[in-house]
């Protein structure tokens, strides 16, 4: 008996991440996600999903390196950037920068482990460039460029506002990537197995990755949190936008969730980081509006918020704009992709499913003058 949308079908198996739906748990490599949001950073955390163990300090300060080391684009993929239409959106900026990543890299058809690290390492670092760098050539201004030292996040964000970030801005941003950075078998991660099951290179599974994540239904779920949120303009407000949309029989955007039965655990730490946000800028009203529709949608419909609900007010509190929310996404993401991608690759299998068939059977071919008759 198949499940629309292939719900609780076991498509493959993996050591990377783990989700308990029913308890509301969420592991990388073993380690609950909540100890990896308060103890860990992305940089850690990555090497935890390439490798498989969280690394000595001496470890973690090469990899960090390594991985800061990529973070430079080659000069002809910005120069393909600043040609991009104005009104190309930032996914499809990141899904055609990434993929003419390829072209300048010696190793992008070099099946070997260690091409595919060292390819999974530019890719990671690579995807917080554009993004950042296109969020400046669309604004009319240069790309700024990396540094060489500073943590993932704290790169990402110098770049994107072309100032020295905020240091809880850093911090915010830092969670969020941590707790992005994988979740087993969603669309994107999915079809970027299936894309690297064909033994193509990891720069064609990451663009698959990328493609997927651009729906409205996986990567855009957080922008709609916040266009709602600015609908909605007041805490007082979200009662009467609740009964309203309820009453129109539909959705509210960032509750419930295909996997868990329970809180979203990525949410628990996002909902606390969109507090302290609003208190650290003076101005909680996303945060507030956030809270009280959490509460009013629990009375009402019992359904927990995910992780996109408040990872929306995060954002835009720290003035990210609403359409980069989802290459933000792809920026954390990259990390777990690749962990999938090196994991199909060292023990691969072609991955290809069946279709239930539900059309008609045993259709006689009409010849064609017939067809004419028959539809005059």
């Amino acid at each position: 008996m198949t499940k629309g949308g292939l719900e609780d079908v076991v498509a493959a198996t993996s050591t990377i991440c783990d989700i308990i739906g029913p308890l509301g748990k969420l592991t990388y490599r073993g380690i609950d996600i909540h100890d990896l949001a308060r103890n860990s950073s992305f940089e850690e955390t990555t090497y935890l999903l390439w490798f498989g163990s969280l690394p000595t300090s001496e470890a973690l300060l090469k990899f960090s390196a390594q991985l800061a080391s990529h973070r430079t684009l080659p000069i002809e993929v910005l120069t393909i950037m600043k040609d991009f239409p104005r009104s190309a959106t930032p996914m499809d900026a990141l899904r055609t920068a990434l993929s003419a990543l390829a072209f300048y890299d010696p190793q992008a058809h070099d099946p070997s482990m260690e091409a595919n690290i060292e390819k999974a390492m530019r890719v990671t670092a690579q995807t917080a460039t554009i993004v950042a760098a296109y969020e400046q050539i669309r604004r009319g201004r240069q790309p700024v460029e990396p540094e060489p030292d500073g943590s993932h996040a704290e790169n990402f964000l110098r770049m994107l506002f072309g100032a020295e970030p905020d240091p809880l801005f850093i911090r915010a941003m830092d969670l969020a990537l941590i707790l992005h950075a994988d979740h087993e078998l969603n669309a994107s991660t999915f079809a970027a197995r299936v894309t690297a099951a064909t033994l193509a290179d990891m720069y064609s599974a990451m663009v698959s990755a990328i493609g997927a994540l651009a729906g409205p239904l996986h990567g855009g779920a957080n922008e709609q949190v916040m266009k709602m949120l600015q609908k909605i303009g007041e805490p007082s407000r979200v009662e009467a936008y609740v009964s309203e949309t309820l009453q129109a029989h539909q959705k509210i955007s960032g509750f419930g969730h295909r996997v868990y039965k329970t809180e979203d655990p990525r949410a628990t730490h996002l909902r606390q980081m969109s507090k302290e946000l609003g208190e650290h800028i003076g101005n909680p009203r996303w945060y507030e509006i956030s809270r009280k529709l959490e509460e009013v949608v629990m009375q009402q419909k019992h359904l927990y918020a995910n992780v996109d609900f408040y990872s929306a007010s995060c954002y835009f509190t720290m003035g990210i704009p609403i359409d980069m929310f989802t290459p933000v996404f792809a920026v954390s993401r990259t990390a777990g992709w690749a962990a999938h991608v090196l994991e199909q690759y060292a023990d691969n299998r072609l991955i290809r499913p069946r279709a239930e068939y539900l059309g008609k059977m045993d259709v006689a071919y009409v010849p064609m003058e017939r067809r004419v008759r028959a539809a005059s």
